[in-house]
């Protein structure tokens, strides 16, 4: 099979990205800034096509890679992720060895501040735990998504209206077309840690947009799941989520956002 890592970055040097990024197969590079342009180039003799663009948002950076992506596999990623050497050859074989795998999420080495998920045993991703996977932790078979015809929300994410989720929609969705997604136990890379482009800390706005996001997620159950992130949180030895906005009024901006993702959806 034929692996393409699907890159999103934001001002980024393109030309410099596959070598920084450890990159072993084809790629197809979706670089936000200020202006359009096209490049291509070969590294390690594979081809790293480039797409700068002006327009924003990363779930927008993410489907332009997806709807040119044309190898068997896609495995999305960031500019800021390094790929450990023979990552291509893991993550073909993880697909090889569970051939009704549609959507196969790896590991990766991350600050433990930023860490949600470690796959500590392999098997399948079910309703109950997709949400906590990232982007760039998902390989897929292309055609599949193609077929399926899912793509990320544009609504969320770095760069769009409401601060982050869209990969959370992403496996949403994809589970809701009956696809079978695995976790795998392999660590295929790491992540470079740098300022967030979207996270500002804890303030209104993140409690806000994550109820938005809760209700898409949940549905008639977002408020009960909202309720349980912010006491798993507060149990789990994270306190500073509580410093600049106290627990109550968490619950009651995500309340609120939970409502305007009921008004939306009503459009």
């Amino acid at each position: 099979m034929r692996l393409q890592v699907l890159v999103a970055a934001v001002n980024g040097e393109v030309n410099k990205l596959a070598e920084k990024m450890n990159l072993e197969t084809e790629a197809i590079i979706i670089n936000q800034c200020d202006h359009f342009a096209y490049q291509e180039y070969e590294h390690r003799g594979r081809q790293i096509r480039c797409f700068s663009m002006a327009e924003r948002g990363v779930g927008l950076s993410r489907n332009t890679a997806l709807q040119r992506s044309e190898g068997e596999i896609s495995l999305f990623s960031d500019e800021d992720i390094v790929l450990y050497s023979g990552y291509e050859k893991t993550v073909l074989e993880a697909f090889d060895q569970n051939p009704d795998a549609d959507i196969i999420t790896f590991n990766f080495k991350v600050d433990p501040h930023r860490a949600t998920y470690y796959n500590r045993s392999a098997g399948r991703i079910r309703w109950y735990n997709y949400g906590r996977y990232p982007a760039y932790a998902v390989a897929a078979r292309t055609g599949v998504l193609h077929q399926a015809n899912v793509s990320f929300s544009l609504l969320f994410g770095g760069g769009a209206r409401y601060s982050n989720g869209e990969d959370s929609l992403f496996l949403h969705d994809c589970l809701k077309k009956g696809m079978h997604l695995y976790a795998a136990t392999e660590e295929i890379g790491e992540e470079i840690y740098r300022e967030s482009t979207w996270f500002k800390g804890y303030n209104e706005k993140f409690f806000f947009d994550r109820g938005v996001l809760y209700h898409h997620l949940y549905g008639w159950g977002a408020g009960i799941f909202s309720l349980r992130f912010l006491l798993m949180r507060g149990r789990s030895g994270k306190g500073e989520m509580f410093e600049r906005v106290l627990l109550r009024e968490a619950y009651k901006l995500m309340r609120q956002g939970i409502q305007e993702g009921k008004n939306r959806s009503r459009v």
